[in-house]
């Protein structure tokens, strides 16, 4: 039931197999040598994946039919709440982007750079959190544990409503960060648990390109409030603040009862089912997951050159996401003068560019292989659009290149992909996860940091800045690609060396919860 790359003869040694009675257990169960000469322990501390697998007790059969039609069954029960939920989180986090032109900071007496720190603050509670949120992620059933950061950010979103003075606008913003920290390494599992890496490139794209429905939704919700703010007992921005805050609240329960901690677990599959979505992912060379965090795997992320290149490029293609998602309604109303209340519908078509942006880019995979392309086309297009709003003079071409510049989530969304399907080993997975989404955060920390009060209302320092980190961003792109197709070639080389061993295989390795590096038949995905 393995499978293995064509042309060799699988290296792992058999002297005993997986048992359920060896499950669990620290005890080495076998060993042999990956193709760079390092021994490689297989003990029973295996995935989750592995005890369905020992279940099955009938032939299965996946053929082409059943796939599409599993497939169908999990995109129909998983990806809409999925999606909801990751478009109500964006909308929270740029509600004070709304809530700036409808009296928030002269509620508070918002002078220089105080606003700034407003977005800086939540990015130091995110930032301060990474690691934690993704042990409790690792340890705790992954479904219940979302579920609750998202339930009681909701409630802390509410209670922006209620802070007297600017001091507590910042507390709340550093909690609300806080708990957002779990959100997207938690779906970057949940599409690595259910998809083929094939497969993953269009749902990431799916979920993460309704940030821009976070957008609209969160437009016109902040419209209408702005429209009949004198009917309100409250302020407009705080009735804002909690009908965003309510919304999460209701999403965190849907999920809590509807989206499962992993497919052996999903009431809406059947046993059958549940086996063959365990068998859908076998050549992904991983499974649902490990519980327990291994110091090796661990060490063996903080020293691939992988995960330091996509930290920088996280900071370097988040510093223009910073800017915008807190200055953006801004921008529309100091430099292209529209009045506070059109700037919140101006706003609006940014996040249709992103919806159907980003979804459009991961759709041409199916005709472009290499993902890694795709990417670089989207940061290349919204490079130009920086250009466009730093450089050009017509105020139509610089709104051109404002909306444009959002398709440069596509980025994020390959980045976000490449970990659910090129990082192998749960605990290097959460690692990696947590090292890029650090950069994430120091990327927006400094983001709205480069619209300087004093340059108001062009921030054109704000504006050349898109552009430089643009650049950086195509260069790391290129770097990451490369290094993904010279690993592939230098374990080709390296595995036809061994191809004289006689070493059997070792049946289920593929859920044996063995890194990247460790496992001589992973193959990054392009």
């Amino acid at each position: 039931m393995s499978q293995k790359t064509e042309g060799h003869k699988d290296n792992l040694s058999p002297i005993v197999s997986f048992t359920k009675d060896n499950l669990g257990h620290d005890d080495v169960i076998t060993s042999f040598m990956s193709p760079n000469g390092r021994v490689v322990k297989v003990t029973g501390d295996v995935d989750e994946a592995m005890k369905v697998v020992l279940e099955i007790d009938e032939e299965i059969v996946l053929d082409e039919a059943t796939d599409k039609r599993l497939l169908r069954k999990i995109d129909m029960f998983l990806l809409p709440l999925i999606c909801l939920l990751y478009a109500c989180q964006f909308m929270d986090k740029t509600t004070t982007s709304y809530a700036a032109v409808m009296g928030f900071k002269e509620h508070f007496n918002m002078v220089g750079d105080m606003y700034s720190w407003c977005g800086t603050a939540f990015y130091l509670g995110y930032l301060a959190f990474e690691f934690p949120a993704n042990a409790i992620l690792q340890r705790f059933p992954l479904a219940k544990a979302t579920s609750a950061f998202i339930v009681i950010w909701g409630v802390v979103l509410c209670l922006h409503a209620v802070p007297r003075n600017y001091a507590g606008v910042i507390a709340l913003r550093t909690v609300l960060g806080v708990l957002e920290s779990a959100v997207t390494p938690a779906m970057v599992i949940f599409t690595g648990q259910w998809y083929k890496a094939e497969e993953q490139f269009l749902r990431t794209a799916l979920w993460f390109s309704c940030n821009g429905l976070g957008i609209i939704i969160g437009g016109a919700i902040a419209y209408g409030v702005a429209s009949h703010e004198a009917s309100y007992s409250l302020a407009g921005w705080k009735v804002l603040f909690v009908v965003t805050g309510l919304m999460t609240i209701v999403i965190g329960f849907l999920f809590l009862v509807h989206i499962p901690d992993n497919p052996s677990k999903a009431w809406f599959l059947t046993r059958t089912e549940k086996k063959l979505v365990v068998e859908r992912i076998r050549s992904n060379q991983q499974g649902f997951g490990n519980k327990h965090f291994k110091i090796h795997q661990f060490k063996e992320a903080m020293l691939d050159i992988n995960t330091w290149l996509y930290f920088f490029f996280a900071i370097a293609s988040n510093i223009p996401n910073g800017a915008l998602t807190n200055f953006g309604s801004i921008l529309l109303n100091s430099d292209f003068g529209y009045s506070p209340k059109d700037s919140l519908l101006m706003n609006m078509p940014c996040g249709g560019v992103e919806f159907v942006g980003c979804i459009l880019f991961a759709a041409s995979h199916k005709f472009i292989p290499h993902r890694m392309a795709i990417s670089f086309a989207a940061m290349a297009l919204a490079l130009a659009a920086s250009c466009m709003l730093a450089f050009a003079g017509p105020k139509q071409v610089r709104l051109g290149g404002y909306y444009l510049m959002y398709v440069y989530p596509t980025t994020m969304i390959c980045a976000l992909s490449c970990f659910a399907s090129n990082t192998a080993g749960h605990t290097k997975k959460i690692t990696t996860n947590a090292v890029f989404l650090i950069g994430y955060c120091v990327g927006n920390l400094i983001g709205p940091q480069t619209f300087v009060a004093a340059q108001a209302p062009s921030y054109t320092g704000g504006k050349i800045g898109f552009v430089v980190c643009d650049c950086v961003t195509l260069i790391l792109i290129a770097a990451i690609y490369y290094n993904y197709w010279l690993g592939n070639k230098k374990k080709e080389k390296e595995l036809a060396l061994m191809k004289e061993t006689a070493l059997d295989e070792l049946e289920n390795y593929e859920f044996a919860d063995m890194t990247d590096k460790e496992n001589p038949y992973f193959r990054y995905r392009l």
